[in-house]
């Protein structure tokens, strides 16, 4: 008999929290749950956060389940103000519906969309053209505004001003939960554990309106040993999308994380089995880099594919136990019209995004944290020249003891 999805997500360390826990899981020992996970499409690109619901949607889904991955072009529009001490940024619809469109090619990776097996849905299609009238006197008497304000989520924005706007979004997920409950027959509602009060919103409110059995469950949030969140470098963000983060930085991020995190991020992001992560549990000191590797490659794998991820494992090695030198090293190409007018090596920081800006280039250069061709550069203003670059009309720049580029001259 196949184990029950419940126990998978348990032991692989991403349950959190459910509104009914007994029930749900019994729920779960059976196929056929059609569940939902909201995806606000704030960015062209989803992140390393999401992943982790990906790799739920995928569990549950091999457990013979139904996803439904909901895109929020709708609530979108307003915000979630969950883990914020700010009010998000307005954005177009022409944004949204774009941002929504990449979000459902990078899911497709994960999760088997075709012949039904799991659905893609915009709350934008019910949400846009509500007539809110008739929105607040369907929903709004189920909400008390006591209990909201005692939300986690609305708590941290009391502090610095909740906007009317931003208020209403709970009510909104909540009726996305009511809604998929009435055309998908969806019961069960999963997120990250900044969602529990929307997911308790919208499993009570299915109970009042239509008596019928909801349930929300939430799974940890990706965040390091020191309880930080992961997924964020001094570039910004790690997107799945490799024109936003290349595949070998991509491999690179999960390769170079602290030794603490590694078993906890091979459960969570990889489909590995449990016995075979135990036993790199049981590796210490400089040894724990091969399960770094092991972990940079099948992450990669999964979101960007075998081929990619073989290159960026190849590049790595060649990079740190080959001499320094990649074909495959991320390359950034320098103009020979900029090369002769004199291009400053902290403009080529920043713009092949080793660094965030020029200022900051310099200040990595001014720490001596800044190599080209294996010799640290000292001068902040430091203008490159044909001198810098060999035969091939090439040379190495490399910041810190783990991020290299190739630059070339075209």
């Amino acid at each position: 008999m196949d184990r029950n999805v419940f126990d998978v997500l348990e032991e692989r360390g991403y349950f959190s929290q459910a509104t009914h826990k007994e029930e749900i899981y019994d729920l779960l020992g059976k196929p056929g749950v059609s569940f939902y996970i909201g995806f606000d499409p704030t960015a062209d690109s989803l992140h390393v956060g999401h992943f982790v619901q990906m790799m739920v949607m995928s569990h549950m889904q091999k457990a013979g389940h139904r996803p439904i991955a909901l895109m929020g072009g709708g609530t979108a529009m307003v915000g979630d103000p969950s883990g914020r001490t700010d009010m998000r940024q307005m954005m177009t619809v022409e944004t949204i519906d774009h941002n929504v469109e990449c979000f459902k090619k990078q899911m497709g990776k994960v999760v088997d969309f075709t012949d039904g097996k799991a659905l893609i849905v915009n709350n934008a299609d019910w949400l846009r053209d509500l007539n809110y009238i008739e929105f607040l006197r369907d929903i709004g008497p189920h909400f008390s505004v006591n209990k909201m304000l005692t939300a986690e989520c609305y708590k941290q924005r009391l502090e610095k001003g909740l906007s009317f706007l931003e208020f209403n979004y709970m009510l909104m997920q909540s009726y996305d939960f009511y809604y998929l409950h009435q055309k998908y027959d969806c019961c069960l509602e999963l997120g990250g554990d900044d969602q529990w009060s929307n997911i308790i919103g919208g499993v009570e409110l299915i109970r009042r309106k239509d008596a019928q059995p909801a349930y929300g469950l939430t799974f940890t949030l990706l965040t390091n040993s020191e309880g930080k969140k992961m997924g964020k470098t001094a570039k910004g963000a790690v997107w799945l999308d490799p024109a936003k983060t290349s595949e070998y930085d991509f491999y690179q991020y999960w390769r170079n994380i602290d030794d603490a995190d590694v078993i906890k991020c091979m459960k969570l992001l990889t489909f590995l089995d449990m016995d075979e992560i135990n036993e790199y549990a049981t590796l210490t000191d400089a040894a724990i880099n091969e399960a770094k590797k092991r972990l940079a490659y099948e992450v990669t794998k999964i979101v960007h594919g075998q081929a990619a991820a073989d290159v960026a494992k190849k590049t790595a090695e060649d990079i740190f136990e080959g001499g320094g030198k990649s074909e495959d090293m991320v390359t950034y190409e320098i103009s020979k019209a900029d090369l002769e007018a004199g291009i400053q090596l902290a403009d080529v920081l920043a713009s092949s995004g080793m660094v965030k800006s020029k200022g900051e280039g310099k200040r990595m250069i001014a720490k001596k944290g800044i190599t080209l061709n294996d010799q640290t550069v000292e001068d902040q203003f430091y203008v490159l020249s044909g001198n810098d670059f060999d035969d091939k009309g090439e040379a190495v720049c490399r910041k810190g003891k783990k991020m290299y580029r190739r630059l070339i001259i075209v």
